[in-house]
């Protein structure tokens, strides 16, 4: 039987969003399922913070106030003034150059009121009073009307008969802007956009993102927040931070969609209509479900802009006593204060506390008119219900309930915190690093794992665009921003070349200069070293430190160091002072992809960020370090009878943690070895074996004896690979 509300959302719905959003609202009104995650959809914080210019960059629905970066869809060629002074007596005339550049930023892709501050490149560009802090031809705002004109400047450069007027779509134009205090280059702008006079409530922003298809009213109080950008790749991509966060369901009848805040209960089902017969078969009328404790977040971050900090990105945290480990995020691309904040994330944790809890009920007819999306009680039952689904079948209502949690959340008190003042502090010059890691994770790749760490020598930088170099034509090719800022750095002291990897290595310490003054690196105990704690990589090595002491303003110590993880023990030897170092942070490593990858040859790449006149280069030579097998481990040699018997134990790109009595899995193809014998420099024989173990008999001794080898003989041993030979272990035998 299908659900009863299908009917009611598909023709609620009909039209442009009938399919997107009737499949998806049509199913469960929970919001905890209607608006779950489902992959990289909707707004992220970064969305709008970082300017863009790439084509098919979406420009969010602006609601309320917000700070936004935009979009640049239009722009002339830097304009180049000349200004020649003649010198005095004697001496040379002096010529300077100035550059100015006009254009356009989209803002939001829905009617605004108004624009106040604007940054360049963190720096305070225009006041709250309209005054501008750098020189500027003229400056235009448009703001979305369904009737606004095309910009002429923007129709002088690219015909009056071909430009668009963008209605609908909220912009601004700066026509020569004075570039020298950016570098002489269109800055990276920010904008305090008002697109609503005062706080704008959920209600408001659902029914204009869906068009008016969900309603403007609600049932219960619908909180209101102070600003919002919506985007995604549906209605409810757009509205799924907002009702997920705050626990809103959408909600249908034969009027149409609205919001349920779920504040009050509307009906409570009785004990006398619950447990009705089905198809002739008396049911249970009542079942109780709840899922495990340990399944509920104990920390739930809720990230948000904060408007008391200048719209500057915040987090509050809630938390909850007992049992689990399980943590939990959320983005809000919302302004809001750090009290709402605070209490929106004990809001949601206290609900998906209170959502353990669900109920199947088997009702007679008197049910039907309980819509799903509306809260309940059940008499008997404590708490209020919400109604996931209502199915009518044979002569009854089947009805799946979840329970809410209290409308009294207890907030604590919030701080948001200072603000951080970018009035004073430059972006700085990108710094660049390209590395090709070993295995780090638990996948197996099957291809070359490179990624790219950039950052800078100012604690201002925030990000740059990288670009793959074409090695014959220097033509660049861009790859996207950059990840999080990296801490990265080069060696002035090396570790101690020992010739195995120890589990810890009490002897070595090696000094780093990082790159900025205010990067930091941290300590960290055995327990969290064995989980994968504060791995770098030195040179070619990946190394784990324990401790980290600064010893000067950029300068750290490391000590309590796990040398050769994940089978670099290969490049202990090989350090050198200069040689790069990187803290490998999941968050601050771009991936290169494998299309510009190739096993052998030298990628160059480059990256362009604010503060960078030209691009920064690094090149690294792809060795395909996550794809070699490492080499076996425990060799030993027993002299028996007359033959030498040579046994291993392997290792694996697959299966790192230790596991009692229990070999690495084969990540490989097959399980194979190739065993070469080497005498003075020379491999006089080679030999392959499918187990982890080789007899060299007597008659192939006798044999090689008689071709004159004897004495000293190295065995080499390598596991042959999906993608080539594996690292060598090695003996010496004596024959």
């Amino acid at each position: 039987m299908a659900t009863l509300v299908l009917t009611v959302v598909g023709g609620a719905l009909a039209g442009p969003f009938g399919a997107a959003i009737g499949a998806t609202i049509g199913q469960v009104f929970d919001s905890t399922v209607l608006f779950a995650p489902k992959g990289r959809e909707g707004p992220r914080l970064n969305d709008l913070r970082v300017q863009t210019s790439r084509y098919g960059d979406q420009i969010p629905q602006l609601f309320g106030a917000m700070r936004v970066a935009g979009s640049v869809i239009w722009s002339t060629d830097l304009k180049e003034q000349r200004d020649k002074k003649k010198g005095g007596k004697g001496q040379p005339s002096v010529t300077t150059y100035s550059y100015s550049a006009s254009f356009a930023v989209a803002l939001s892709s829905r009617r605004i009121a108004s624009i106040g501050r604007i940054w360049a490149d963190g720096n305070l560009l225009r006041g709250s009073a309209g005054d501008f802090k750098t020189a500027i031809g003229a400056f235009r705002f448009y703001d979305g009307s369904p009737d606004q004109a095309a910009d002429p400047l923007i129709a002088a450069d690219k015909g009056a008969g071909v430009v668009p007027a963008h209605r609908g779509m909220a912009y601004a134009v700066f026509e020569d802007l004075q570039l020298a205090d950016y570098g002489n280059r269109i800055p990276s702008l920010t904008f305090e956009v008002v697109a609503d006079s005062g706080d704008v409530s959920i209600a408001a922003i659902a029914a204009g993102v869906s068009d008016g298809a969900i309603a403007s009213t609600a049932i219960g109080a619908v909180p209101a927040v102070h600003g919002y950008a919506a985007s995604g790749n549906d209605v409810a991509s757009a509205l799924r931070p907002l009702i997920g966060g705050l626990g809103i369901a959408v909600r249908g009848d034969n009027s149409g969609l609205m919001l349920d805040a779920g504040t009050a209960s509307e009906a409570t089902v009785g004990q006398g209509s619950i447990g009705a017969r089905f198809n002739g078969k008396e049911e249970r009328g009542l079942r109780l479900i709840r899922s495990r404790a340990e399944d509920v977040p104990v920390r739930l971050n809720l990230r948000h802009y904060d408007p008391a900090r200048d719209f500057q990105a915040g987090i509050q945290t809630a938390l909850r006593p007992g049992a689990g480990r399980k943590e939990d995020n959320l983005d809000m691309p919302a302004a809001l204060t750090a009290a709402s904040a605070r209490g929106l994330a004990e809001g949601r944790l206290q609900r998906l506390w209170a959502g353990r809890s669900g109920m199947e009920l088997r009702c007679d007819w008197r049910a039907l008119p309980r819509v799903a999306g509306s809260v309940i009680t059940v008499e008997g039952q404590q708490g209020r219900w919400r109604i996931e689904e209502s199915e009518w079948e044979g002569i009854g209502v089947r009805l799946t309930l979840r329970q809410v949690g209290g409308t009294g959340v207890a907030v604590p008190p919030a701080s948001a915190g200072n603000a951080v003042s970018q009035a004073d502090v430059s972006h700085g010059v990108t710094v660049l690093q390209v590395a090709d890691l070993p295995v780090t994770g638990d996948e197996v790749p099957t291809a070359p794992v490179v990624v790219a760490a950039a950052s800078g020598a100012s604690s201002g930088w925030r990000a740059a665009e990288l670009f793959v170099e074409d090695a014959a034509t220097g033509g660049l090719t861009s790859i996207g921003p950059s990840a999080a800022p990296a801490i990265l750095g080069v060696a002035v002291t090396t570790p101690v070349a020992l010739p195995f990897a120890h589990i810890f290595d009490t002897l070595s310490a090696v000094e780093v200069d990082l790159v900025s003054d205010a990067m930091i690196l941290t300590n960290a105990d055995d327990l969290a070293l064995a989980s994968g704690s504060n791995a770098a990589l030195l040179g070619r090595e990946l190394i784990q430190f324990g401790k980290a002491t600064q010893t000067g303003p950029n300068r750290w110590r490391l000590e309590r160091l796990m040398r050769g993880r994940r089978g670099t023990e290969w490049a202990m030897a090989t350090h050198s002072v200069g040689e790069s170092f990187l803290l490998l942070e999941q968050e601050a490593l771009a991936s290169v992809p494998s299309a510009y990858v190739q096993h052998g040859a030298t990628l160059h790449m480059s990256a362009i960020g604010i503060g960078d006149l030209t691009p920064v280069s690094a090149q690294e030579t792809v060795l395909g370090q996550a794809l070699v097998v490492p080499s076996p481990v425990h060799v030993r040699a027993a002299y028996v009878g007359s033959d030498w018997q040579l046994s291993w134990v392997r290792r694996s790109r697959s299966g790192w943690r230790w596991n009692d009595g229990a070999d690495a899995p084969v990540a490989e193809e097959q399980e194979l070895y190739r065993v070469n014998l080497i005498h003075n420099g020379a491999i006089f024989r080679t030999a392959e074996t499918g187990v982890a173990q080789w007899i060299y008999g007597a008659a192939d001794i006798a044999a090689d004896q008689s071709a004159g080898v004897s004495g000293s003989v190295t065995v080499e041993i390598r596991q042959i690979g999906t993608y080539g030979l594996g690292r060598p272990a090695s003996i010496d035998i004596i024959i």
